[in-house]
């Protein structure tokens, strides 16, 4: 076998584990897809899948590694985080209760939600988020040889981001079913408080988190 298809089949099975595990990441998707619908959560689904690709290639150009030894820098990027995920999280708590009165989609927020927006809120809840420099640092020193060129790094990369970007789409195909939609049709008021809730204790993990 290809050292390189050896070196991604390692890289795979590393971070298949990763992205099924609960974070903030999993909280966003579903709180789009139960309150605002399908289209909204495969949105954010791509914009956590792209800022995927920018922890990558700071690390493969050795930002991450910078990133890493710098208390300063850690920190910036851990305080800006620990801010957007309270202050996601406080505006959950604060939304009003949906009007779900619309039958076609029974329980997703009939106030609209940009595109923008969307891709955004996935966006900048993953490049907020300090811990990949450390998961990509760890895995790519250890899995991938320094004598592996640039480009096939990247495209390890661009098959992360894939797998990351149709994993979160499946999740929201499956939350936005009738069948789900209708169960969460008359609790989604206390899924916003719920997810409100579940944002602000991550910000507050996150918060405790310590550089290296």
């Amino acid at each position: 076998m290809h050292p390189y298809l050896v070196e991604l089949a390692s890289l795979m099975a590393i971070f298949g584990f990763a992205i099924v595990s609960p974070g903030a990441d999993l909280a966003m998707v579903m709180r789009q897809s139960i309150l605002k619908g399908r289209r909204a959560a495969i949105l954010t689904s791509f914009g956590i899948g792209t800022s995927l690709m920018v922890h990558v290639t700071y690390t493969i150009l050795g930002l991450g590694l910078l990133i890493s030894q710098s208390i300063a820098l850690f920190n910036l990027v851990k305080w800006c985080g620990v801010a957007y995920l309270v202050y996601i999280g406080v505006k959950a708590l604060r939304a009003q209760k949906a009007d779900l009165s619309v039958a076609s989609e029974p329980a997703v927020d009939v106030r609209s939600q940009s595109a923008l927006k969307a891709f955004g809120l996935g966006f900048m809840a993953n490049a907020l988020n300090p811990k990949p420099v450390f998961f990509f640092l760890s895995i790519f020193s250890t899995v991938v040889s320094a004598a592996t060129p640039i480009p096939v790094k990247f495209g390890y990369g661009l098959v992360m981001a894939t797998c990351l970007i149709l994993w979160f789409v499946g999740v929201s195909l499956f939350m936005t079913t009738p069948a789900m939609r209708a169960r969460f049709t008359r609790i989604s008021h206390w899924i916003d408080r719920a997810s409100g809730l579940v944002f602000i204790a991550l910000g507050l993990k996150l918060a405790t988190e310590k550089a290296g």
